[in-house]
């Protein structure tokens, strides 16, 4: 149960801020997430993040993921931090769990979620995407704030 708990945390810290202040054991344990990952698996963490923002109900109707596909990617995310926790990292899951308990786990996967994140933000049509509003700045009204 408190395996289940812990991953439960981890799978909701993937969608939150990084923490501003960490152990030494926690980003540690970050480094070794992040480095075991090769830059499919981080594209399927931003999908999953994805996925899981879109059950919003202001984003629902825009996204048009199947119940059976959403399962296969939770497979696929439960997996791989199983293999990323136990397999590649576990001396650091360890250290950072004994250190500070759920909190460094929080840290390591709010790091590898801003990853997962960047490999997506670093395809040129999702910044022409995202930078489209600057046509509609009011850019004299920034003139007097940026003397």
């Amino acid at each position: 149960m408190k395996t289940c708990v812990i991953l439960i945390t981890l799978a909701a810290t993937l969608l939150t801020p990084i923490m501003a202040r960490s152990s030494q054991e926690a980003q540690r344990l970050g480094i070794c997430l992040t480095d075991s990952l090769n830059g499919k698996e981080r594209k399927n963490l931003a999908k999953w993040i994805y996925f899981g923002m879109s059950a919003h109900s202001i984003m629902r109707p825009y996204s048009n993921i199947t119940r059976k596909e959403k399962e296969k990617l939770d497979k696929y995310v439960a997996d791989l931090i199983t293999r990323l926790l136990t397999e590649d990292c576990p001396k650091q899951t360890a250290s950072a769990f004994k250190e500070n308990g759920s909190e460094g786990l929080k840290y390591a996967f709010g790091v590898v979620g801003k990853v997962a994140m960047q490999e997506l933000m670093n395809e040129p049509k999702v910044s022409r995407s995202l930078g489209a509003f600057e046509k509609y700045i009011n850019k004299d009204k920034f003139k007097n704030v940026f003397k």
